[in-house]
């Protein structure tokens, strides 16, 4: 599907402070150039001459159906919350946008390129639509210099299918994404939560993954997740920041030691860790007071210094995959639900302010890119995919599911399987999040969870409480883990009901419609729905 030529938008202006009235540029003393680029796109670039500068606003006046549905995708992992629905002119559809007529049959959107300068959301109304770049160093304005900043690569499709639609502007938006193979694994979070559990207990998660795969050529992962590390709660620290240079006494003595235990099942090791959480505040790098402890600052050099040194130590330890947490949480203040048109929280005071955000957290990415080399996995989690894109194997696209209530699963999990699928291969391995079997869950459920994300070749990691295993589970589980190895169902799947509910049930796969059971007889429980994806402390 071709891409539209984008035409040069009907207004343009800029806000120099992040409070500040919105002024025409050449009154801010600030040089927008809007180039068209040889494939059709609209580059945005900002020169300020050293004033500083918080957003800039483009606006292109377009009719809308009268009947349009609209979809956005999210800063960072969906959370439930993803679905069409009607104009909502105050509503942030962050990176990229879709426009869907159901009478005319008829799909257009708009994004920008991956690995922008900036933070760029849509707003759509009856009048046209509008684009908004955040360019702020932190929570303030920033200070360019003499350089000039390439803030975004704006690209607009139009087509008629909704999904296939969002996948032509996925792959339109990324040019480069890194390929893989099936990503497929245990992991233990759903049902030890990062509690009671030792390097036994990993090694045996990974025997159990091997057995149920077999022979099978494409070798699964075992994934070592929080709980590893030095256990600060009892100091009132959290147990989860680094430094991430040994392990826990007495349960991982060896780090090293551990991946070689787990190699030697036929599995190949992987490990979880926080790089901007530390327990104490560093000498050097240090963002802010955090959860009991510092989150570190991705713009200091001291900060990408320690985090390229604790990469390429995981790597030296044997670990084939990594999986980076929390830096969005750390690096921005806030979680995705309370972002909206803001999404750095107020009180962010980085070191750098002569770099957007934007820009700080695409070198962040690329820096643990290159400490992981060129075969290591790197699978970011609550890490912003849009900025990512090209620097990971996978992404995370969805918040937690959980081990002990089925109905965040069902909530979260089918959710952005459902509407950031098209981003699988296009622009990371999509990863919806584990599939749990744990005596708190209905394994009736779970298994067509788990069906679904074999099906659709997506990444696919299991958390299977020993507890949980008999006959039937184990067959379900060989089953499904052994065709996401080969790469899920001829075809994939796709949601054929999204347009009217946030947790399609029935789906197209291999020709042919499949029917899910998502709902508890009871129907959906909107306590359970909220509830934390880990017990409380």
């Amino acid at each position: 599907m071709p891409s539209l030529t984008v035409p040069t938008p009907d207004l343009v202006r800029v806000q120099s402070g992040p409070r500040d009235a919105w002024r025409a540029p050449a009154a801010a003393g600030v040089a927008v150039d809007l180039i068209p680029t040889a494939d059709g796109g609209l580059a945005v670039r900002l020169a300020t001459a050293g004033t500083p500068l918080s957003r800039v606003h483009l606006r292109w006046r377009r009719a809308l159906p009268a009947d349009a549905l609209i979809l956005g995708d999210a800063w960072e992992r969906t959370y439930g919350d993803t679905c069409w629905q009607p104009l909502r002119p105050d509503v942030a559809h962050p990176w990229m946008v879709l426009v869907h007529s159901p009478a005319a049959g008829s799909t257009w959107g708009a994004g920008v390129d991956v690995r922008a300068g900036s933070f760029a959301f849509w707003t759509v109304d009856d009048g046209g639509v509008s684009l908004w770049l955040d360019v702020r160093a932190g929570s303030a304005a920033v200070f360019l210099g003499d350089r000039q900043l390439t803030a975004a690569v704006v690209r607009f499709v139009d087509g008629g299918d909704p999904f296939t639609v969002q996948g032509a502007l996925a792959a339109a938006l990324c040019r480069d994404p890194r390929p893989t193979g099936p990503l497929v694994g245990a992991n233990n979070w759903y049902y030890a939560y990062g509690r009671g559990f030792d390097a036994d207990a990993v090694v045996r998660d990974a025997r159990t993954i091997a057995d149920l795969v077999g022979d099978h050529p494409v070798r699964p992962f075992g994934v070592v997740d929080d709980g590893w590390s030095i256990d600060g709660t009892a100091d009132g620290l959290p147990a989860s920041g680094g430094p991430w240079d040994v392990g826990r006494p007495g349960e991982f003595p060896d780090m090293a030691e551990v991946a070689a235990r787990i190699a030697a099942e036929g599995v190949r090791p992987g490990i979880w860790f926080r790089p901007l959480q530390h327990r104490w505040r560093p000498e050097a790098g240090g963002l802010r007071p955090w959860e009991g402890g510092w989150a570190l600052d991705p713009s200091h050099p001291a900060t990408l210094e320690r985090v390229a040194a604790d990469v390429r130590r995981i790597r030296d330890w044997g670990y084939d995959l990594i999986k980076h947490d929390f830096s969005t949480f750390e690096a921005l203040g806030q979680w995705g639900p309370t972002m909206g048109p803001r999404p750095i929280a107020d009180g962010v005071h980085v070191h750098d302010r002569t770099r957007t955000t934007a820009e700080v957290l695409v070198d962040f990415y690329r820096v643990i890119r290159g400490a992981a080399g060129d075969d290591g996995v790197v699978l970011g989690c609550n890490v912003v995919g849009h900025l990512a894109a090209g620097l990971v194997e996978s992404q995370r696209t969805g918040d937690d599911t959980s081990g002990l209530v089925w109905e965040r699963t069902r909530r979260v999990g089918v959710n952005t399987l459902a509407f950031r699928l098209a981003q699988h291969g296009r622009f990371f391995a999509v990863d919806a999040d584990c599939v749990p079997s744990t005596p708190a869950t209905d394994w009736g459920k779970n298994r067509q969870f788990l069906d679904l994300i074999a099906r659709s070749g997506t990444v696919l990691f299991v958390s299977v409480d020993p507890a949980t295993r008999t006959q039937r589970v184990d067959a379900d589980l060989a089953v499904a883990l052994r065709l996401a190895l080969d790469g899920g169902a001829p075809g994939g799947v796709r949601p054929l009901d999204w347009l009217h509910t946030a947790t399609p049930s029935r789906w197209e796969a291999c020709d042919r419609t499949v029917h899910y059971d998502w709902l508890a007889d009871d129907g959906a429980d909107p306590f359970d729905a909220t509830e934390s994806a880990a017990p409380s402390e």
